[in-house]
Formats: C-alpha cells, sequence, structure tokens
C-alpha cells in the first residue's frame, strides 16, 4: 500500500461513500504491526445536526465505526480480490469512551491486529485528539463474498 493515502484511494478500497465514510487518510501503515488513519471533525459533519443541538458530540457508535473502516482499509488493501470482499462486524469488544469529540478535533485512528485469518479478523481499536484517549475497542469482522450479503 502506497501511504499516504487520501479519501479517494481510501474509497478504492472501501465501499463506503459520503456520508458514511469517517475515514479522510491513512497516514500510516505497517505490515503485521498496525494502520493509522485521520478524521478530520467539523460542524459540517451530518450526524452533528441531531447530536446534540447546541453541544455536538460526535457518537461514540460512529468512532468505532472510524476504527473498524480503518481496520477494514488494513485488510482490504492487502487483498487482490477486495473488490468482491466485504468486511462485517462480528462483534466489538471492551469499548471505552474516554473524552467527547467534538468539531475541530483530529481524531487520530490506530488499529493494530491481534488475529488475522483468511475469514475472521480481531483487532484492537484506539482512537486519540492530541494524544489523550478519546475511545477503544476490540473489533471482531469477517470476511465475506459481497453478493452473500443482501
Amino acid at each position: 500500500m502506497q501511504i499516504p493515502l487520501d479519501a479517494e484511494a481510501i474509497q478504492r478500497i472501501l465501499p463506503h461513500r459520503y456520508p458514511f465514510l469517517l475515514v479522510d487518510r491513512i497516514v500510516e501503515f505497517v505490515a503485521g504491526e498496525r494502520i493509522v488513519g485521520v478524521k478530520q471533525v467539523s460542524m459540517g459533519d451530518h450526524f452533528f445536526q441531531g447530536h446534540f443541538p447546541g453541544a455536538p458530540v460526535m457518537p461514540g457508535v460512529l468512532i468505532v465505526e472510524a476504527l473498524a473502516q480503518v481496520g477494514a482499509v488494513y485488510v482490504l488493501g492487502q487483498m487482490e480480490d477486495r473488490a468482491e470482499r466485504l468486511v462485517l462486524f462480528s462483534g466489538i469488544d471492551a469499548a471505552r469512551f474516554r473524552r467527547p469529540v467534538v468539531p475541530g478535533d483530529t481524531l487520530r485512528l490506530e488499529v493494530t491486529p491481534i488475529r488475522l485469518g483468511s475469514r475472521v479478523q480481531k483487532m484492537r481499536g484506539v482512537a486519540t485528539v492530541e494524544g489523550q484517549p478519546a475511545a477503544e475497542a476490540d473489533i471482531m469482522s469477517i470476511i465475506a463474498p459481497r453478493g452473500s450479503v443482501a
């Protein structure tokens, strides 16, 4: 994978599109060790319309989704047939939310593999803002043929 990856390059790997693509750049990739993505959190992000008016906070579930998307780039970015595959959540463990993420924050999304198989993956994700932990979770996923999801 040629690093850094911008949003267009990420979209060549992931099927996600606006408003659900939650990663702006991949800034680091070390096979077998980690991948790091970045999300620039902006007041223009669609979820701030309702979460919460007058006190915008990025929903924790979307922070975990952003971590999962970075993990999916890690897995799919190394597959030749990635256009025929989807990475689907199969579990989330040990999720913790440490600080609110608000407009103007730069969310750093670091994902490290725990167990990588041909079908089942387990990764650890840590989201930080200015070096401070914002969220963390163990993310389990499966790789499925794209046509098998109906």
